[in-house]
């Protein structure tokens, strides 16, 4: 979903919401790992493959899917030197060769191949089977030993394995001895660290590390130099995420290192204090997060692997009281970020048994939370009755408040309006005497949604914009975004188009910042009615298409309310522009990147069109990240197979890379890659 920019934030289920945007495609899907998930991946594999014929599938797992149609292809590893006797250009070029001397030279500082070591290193690239990942681990030794020594040192290991018979040692058993051996090579407090690291399921960063892995022998003092060492030998990848430095082990060193963590029998320990760390941590967040929504959520983005790892490992335990106090903590990641996901942690804890009375109320609140912005009253309304009943309970009147507003809305999706008024009536007085910010902005969200449903226009203009200020004030940002959301929607049917633009363009540039895509389709939409009706037909129609776009990658319904917003809207331009003409817009509007739309509904300029170099000079952001690595290695002049070993993809990959490139910089030649590399600095 992460891959292909696809949100699970509203009603579609993950997989239909794959499929549909599947279904139409061309392209190359690659799934990796499957070993780990076998079952599901044929699954998903087998749904991919009849619902979008125009999807080809890759999948790497140690064993086949056994699904139809499937195609069993071994990979092999880097190809081998034939020999010692092969010319020395010809070896350079050769690919395990090629990838051993340049991490040779990237640890000693300086590493050539020459007729003096083309011997040993022949030898060992071929002992090594041309894997990568062994190979640069015994490149790293060039640091402190010569290609002689690594050679020797690896074929006393290979022989007590083979008893001197080179085909009994499988590859997977030349790498597990391969790392072992760097292993080995380890003082203590590394192999303390690099075993401890495994708990990590994604990303970490040196903050995390502290307070889950050090410890007497691992001093938090010495964190930073360990983790330093093991970057150093290949043994942890960094990687640089929105300025952070992160960290992360690659899948097979994370097995090795697991093995290493059971038999030190450290395992329970280090999953407990990763378990408390995170939940410690959400915890904390709870009060500010949602003040500081934009921040926090970066970090969830970054941290959401190893949350869900802990989760997984309470439901595991049936910890109860402990996941849904993590579950609950992080509320609004599943509400901007991953809804369906959310719900189900919810309902699987919930078998578990309960929490303590106010982390039940959360529980239920959540789930039913979740369940309105899925518009699913039928699952919504028995949550949030629990929670009514819980807060009740606990004589809890902030909690009953937000419990009251909710159940409102709920009713209103349901159609039951009597109960809808009657619990707003009864929110309205139970917050009446409360100086409490987000049970005052839960009532007056009740209010303009229920002033929406009952045409009482009025109503929704006083409780938006009183949300507006209180939001405002305190930089609550998701209320904000949704108060001018409704201030928009009733400018918009009042006719003040002026007002309307203005609320619906700052609330876009929040659904921007905190990445609310459901929010984003909404506005685009909005705006869309806005330009239909201030005489604009070929951007309405262009608006509506990309709204109708970012709608289905993120899974959500049309909001009733903007129906019959849009079909107003719709006619205004059909009848400015004729029925095909408008058809052509709403289609080039769909064929837009999300950020193209983003920019065209808030009039900033499109970026840089791909015609001079000059005009794009230091735009790297221009490339994804691996484009850009492909680019500068086309500036350096290596050819798409030596750019595949350096990079350890595909040749083919490559090649997609730099058509992609050359598309988007709207160049015909390698040439014009490598100045405009040149022109856009370091």
């Amino acid at each position: 979903m992460l891959a292909l920019d696809l949100r699970d934030q509203a009603a579609t289920e993950p997989l239909a919401l794959l499929l549909a945007y599947l279904q139409d495609k061309q392209l190359l899907l690659v799934v990796d790992n499957c070993e780990h998930l076998l079952a599901a991946a044929a699954q998903l594999v087998a749904e991919v493959v009849k619902a979008a014929p125009g999807v080809h599938v890759i999948a790497t797992s140690r064993e086949p899917l056994s699904v139809d149609g499937e195609h069993v292809i071994p990979v092999p590893p880097l190809e081998l030197p034939s020999g010692q006797a092969e010319p020395l250009g010809r070896l350079r070029q050769n690919e395990a060769v090629l990838l051993f001397t340049e991490r040779a030279a990237a640890a000693a500082g300086r590493f050539e191949l020459t007729d003096a070591n083309r011997a040993a290193v022949v030898e060992l690239c071929r002992r090594l089977d041309g894997l990568p990942l062994a190979i640069e681990l015994a490149a790293v030794r060039t640091r402190v030993l010569s290609v002689e020594q690594i050679r020797d040192r690896l074929h006393d290991r290979f022989s007590l394995l083979t008893a001197g018979g080179r085909a009994a040692l499988p590859r997977h058993q030349t790498l597990r001895t391969t790392i072992e051996w760097s292993h080995e090579l380890l003082n203590a407090g590394e192999r303390a660290l690099l075993r401890r690291l495994c708990v990590f399921a994604g990303r970490f960063t040196l903050d995390d590390v502290e307070p889950v892995c050090t410890s007497h022998d691992v001093l938090a003092a010495q964190s930073l130099d360990l983790l330093s060492s093991l970057v150093d030998k290949s043994l942890v990848i960094k990687e640089d995420v929105r300025g952070v430095a992160c960290y992360r082990l690659h899948e097979t060193m994370r097995e090795f290192a697991r093995l290493k963590l059971r038999e030190a029998g450290e395992e329970e320990m280090v999953e407990d204090r990763a378990n408390e760390y995170y939940r410690g941590r959400c915890q904390q967040s709870v009060g500010q997060s949602r003040y500081r929504l934009d921040e926090w959520l970066d970090w969830m983005d970054l941290e959401i692997d190893n949350i869900r790892a802990v989760l997984g490992r309470y439901l595991a335990r049936c910890d109860a009281l402990s996941g849904i106090d993590l579950a609950t903590s992080v509320g609004w990641y599943w509400i901007t970020r991953a809804t369906t996901e959310g719900v189900r942690w919810l309902d699987d804890l919930a078998v578990c048994g309960p929490g303590h009375p106010q982390a039940q109320f959360w529980a239920y609140f959540l789930r039913g939370f979740l369940a309105v912005l899925k518009a699913d009253a039928t699952a919504g309304r028995p949550a949030i009755e629990r929670a009514v009943a819980t807060a009740r309970a606990l004589a809890e009147p902030v909690l009953l408040s937000q419990a009251l507003s909710m159940a409102s809305i709920a009713a209103n999706l349901a159609g039951d309006r009597p109960s809808a008024m009657h619990l707003l009536e009864e929110a309205a007085i139970v917050t009446g005497p409360l100086d409490d910010l987000p049970a005052r902005i839960s009532v007056l969200q009740a209010r303009a949604l229920n002033g929406f449903f009952e045409g009482d226009i009025e109503a929704v203009k006083v409780a938006a914009s009183e949300g507006v200020r209180l939001s405002r004030d305190v930089g609550d940002l998701y209320s904000l975004e949704m108060m001018l959301l409704n201030s928009g929607g009733a400018a918009l049917i009042t006719g003040d188009l002026d007002q309307a633009k203005q609320f619906y363009t700052e609330a876009l540039k929040i659904a921007q910042r905190i990445d609310d895509r459901v929010a984003q389709y909404a506005l685009l939409d909005g705006l869309g009615c806005v330009a239909a009706g201030s005489g604009q037909a070929r951007l309405a129609g262009q608006l509506i298409g990309a709204a109708e776009t970012v709608r289905t990658q993120a899974g959500a319904s049309l909001i009733p309310i903007l129906a019959p917003l849009l079909a107003r809207a719709e006619a205004s331009a059909i009848s400015a522009l004729g029925a095909s003409k408008f058809a052509a817009e709403v289609n080039a509007g769909k064929g837009l990147s999300r950020d193209e739309a983003l920019r065209l509904a808030l009039g900033e300029p499109a970026r840089a069109p791909a015609s001079a170099i000059d005009s794009r000079v230091g735009d790297m952001a221009l490339l994804g990240r691996r484009e850009a690595d492909v680019a500068r290695l086309v500036a350096e002049g290596l050819s798409n197979k030596q750019i595949g070993a350096r990079l350890f993809i595909s040749e083919r990959t490559v090649d997609s890379h730099v058509r992609s490139i050359l598309n988007k910089l709207g160049f015909n030649s390698r040439a014009q890659i490598a100045g405009w590399v040149a022109s856009s600095g370091p």
